[in-house]
C-alpha cells in the first residue's frame, strides 16, 4: 500500500511546483520512509541531469554566455574563499579534516555532486560521506523555501536572484528549484552560472589528489551532462527547431525537475537528521551564511 502511495505521489509531483514537490517528498520520508532508497537515489541523479539538459532547449546561448561572464568573478572568489574558510573553521571546532573538506567542497561548488566526486579521492569513510551529504541536504531543503522569500522581501530582480541563488545554494536541484519559482530569467541565469560553477569539480578533484596523497589510482567524476546542456543551448540558438518542439521539451523538463525533487526529498530520514551532529551543522551553517551574505552584499 505504501509503495503504491509512493509511486502515485511521484507521478503527481510532476504537476506540482518544485518547492511543493520537495516538501511532499520530505513529509513522505519522515512519515513512512522511502520504500526504494537505492533506486530512488540513482533515478533522481539521472532525472536531474536529463531535466537540466532539457532546460537548455529553452535558453539562448548568447544571453547565457553574458550571464556566465558576469558571474565568473563571483564564482572564483566564492569557491576559493569558502574552501579556505571551511578549513579554518573546521580546525577551530576540531572537526575531522576529511569531513570538514567534504562539507566545504559541497558548499563551495555544487553540493552532493562535489562531495560524491571528492569522497573517493580523499578516501573518506561511509560515516564522513553520509554526514557531509546529510548536512548539505538539510541546508538545501531549507534554501529552496527560504531564498525566494528573502529575495522577494529584499526586492531582488530576477537577474540578481539568479546570480545569488546560483552561488549561495549548494545543489543544482535546489538552485533550479528556487530560481524556477522566482521567474524565467532567474532560472536561466541561475542554471548557467551554477553549471559553470559545477565545472570546478574537475580542478577540485585534481587538487584533492595532492592534498590527500595516498597510494593507488584515483578516478575523477566529470559531470558530463553539463556539456550536453551546452549542446542543447547551441542547438536551440542555431538550429531551426520548431517552437512547438522547444516548448514541449522545456515544459517536460520542468515537470521532470519537480518529480526529481520529490525523489530527493523522499531520501531524507529521521536517522540521517539525527546522525548529523552539531559540529558538521555548525560548519555547514557558518559557510552557508558567509557565502550568502557576502554574495548578497556584492550584487546589491
Amino acid at each position: 500500500m505504501l509503495r503504491l502511495l509512493f509511486i502515485s505521489l511521484f507521478i503527481l509531483s510532476a504537476f506540482l511546483s518544485p518547492a511543493i514537490a520537495l516538501f511532499c517528498g520530505i513529509v513522505y520520508a519522515l512519515l513512512f520512509a522511502n520504500p526504494y532508497p537505492k533506486p530512488t537515489k540513482k533515478l533522481s541523479k539521472y532525472l536531474l541531469q536529463a531535466a537540466v539538459v532539457g532546460l537548455g532547449f529553452g535558453m539562448n546561448l548568447h544571453q547565457s554566455l553574458a550571464a556566465g561572464r558576469e558571474g565568473i568573478l563571483f564564482t572564483i572568489v566564492s569557491v576559493v574563499g569558502v574552501l579556505v574558510c571551511g578549513w579554518l573553521i573546521g580546525r577551530w571546532i576540531k572537526l575531522p579534516p576529511k569531513l570538514s573538506y567534504l562539507i566545504s567542497s559541497g558548499t563551495a561548488i555544487c553540493g552532493g555532486s562535489a562531495i560524491a566526486a571528492v569522497a573517493p579521492i580523499v578516501k573518506a569513510n561511509d560515516d564522513e560521506t553520509s554526514l557531509s551529504l546529510g548536512t548539505i541536504f538539510i541546508l538545501n531543503a531549507i534554501a529552496l523555501f527560504v531564498f525566494p522569500l528573502i529575495g522577494h522581501a529584499l526586492g531582488l530582480t530576477e537577474q540578481q536572484f539568479g546570480m545569488w541563488s546560483a552561488i549561495a545554494i549548494h545543489d543544482t536541484s535546489s538552485v533550479v528549484g528556487a530560481a524556477s519559482s522566482y521567474g524565467p530569467q532567474a532560472l536561466e541565469i541561475a542554471t548557467t552560472v551554477k553549471l559553470t560553477r559545477a565545472l570546478w569539480i574537475i580542478p577540485l578533484s585534481l587538487v584533492s589528489i595532492f592534498l590527500f596523497r595516498s597510494e593507488g589510482k584515483h578516478k575523477i567524476s566529470i559531470p558530463w551532462f553539463i556539456f550536453l546542456f551546452i549542446l542543447a543551448m547551441v542547438a536551440n540558438t542555431y538550429l531551426p527547431i520548431p517552437e512547438t518542439v522547444q516548448r514541449v521539451i522545456y515544459i517536460a523538463s520542468h515537470k521532470m525537475l519537480s518529480a526529481t525533487l520529490f525523489l530527493i526529498g523522499s531520501t531524507l530520514s529521521v536517522k540521517t537528521i539525527k546522525s548529523v551532529g552539531i559540529k558538521p551543522i555548525v560548519l555547514g551553517v557558518s559557510l552557508w551564511i558567509l557565502i550568502s551574505v557576502v554574495t548578497l552584499l556584492v550584487i546589491l
